[in-house]
């Protein structure tokens, strides 16, 4: 592993384990045993390689979302919807979930970064329940439905126990067809 993606992969377990006031050069320098030298021969500064740590952060989730994506493209959408819940893990790391949403609170580069994830986690979502929704309103609605769901479980605190939080995921695919939308009705002073 090329000695970039050393920083950048360890940034992302600090970052996951001690929050973004974690993510220092000194601290994560001496976790790998490297140098500062070598820090300032792959990026530029501080600010260089927080970027470059959201970009990898950004990279491993959607590329984790086109990976699911792709092995459910071709199965039975109410199939590959109930095997969803076993894939949670693969969706979103809790940790690194929460700690990345602390850091957008402050950090705009973080704060764009959550949105696109959120937008690519929301898209796919959305594609795997328009198979088997066929009204786009309702679809968004049910791809709603998990997506803040796992954002909710992922910023509780205490965390839920992995049972608990399988067994919530696992009733999403029996509740989320029975959603109903319901447009608002048309202002009529503005017709």
């Amino acid at each position: 592993m090329a000695t970039r993606e050393l920083w950048l992969d360890e940034g992302v377990v600090v970052l996951t384990d001690e929050g973004p006031a974690g993510v220092r050069i000194d601290r994560l320098a001496a976790r790998l045993g490297l140098t500062k030298g070598s820090f300032h021969h792959h990026f530029a500064g501080v600010a260089d390689y927080r970027t470059a740590l959201l970009g990898h952060i950004e990279r491993q989730q959607v590329d984790r979302l086109d990976t699911i994506a792709a092995e459910v493209a071709e199965v039975d959408p109410r199939d590959a919807l109930r095997a969803l819940p076993a894939r949670l893990d693969e969706l979103s790391d809790a940790d690194l979930d929460r700690a990345l949403r602390a850091w957008a609170i402050a950090d705009d580069g973080a704060r764009a970064v959550v949105e696109r994830v959120d937008g690519a986690r929301l898209a796919f979502l959305e594609t795997l329940w328009s198979r088997a929704v066929p009204d786009p309103a309702r679809a968004r609605v049910a791809a709603l439905l998990p997506h803040l769901l796992l954002v909710g479980a992922n910023a509780t605190r205490p965390p839920l126990d992995a049972a608990s939080r399988q067994a919530v995921f696992d009733l999403l695919p029996d509740l989320i067809p029975h959603v109903r939308v319901t447009m608002p009705a048309a202002d009529p002073t503005t017709t």
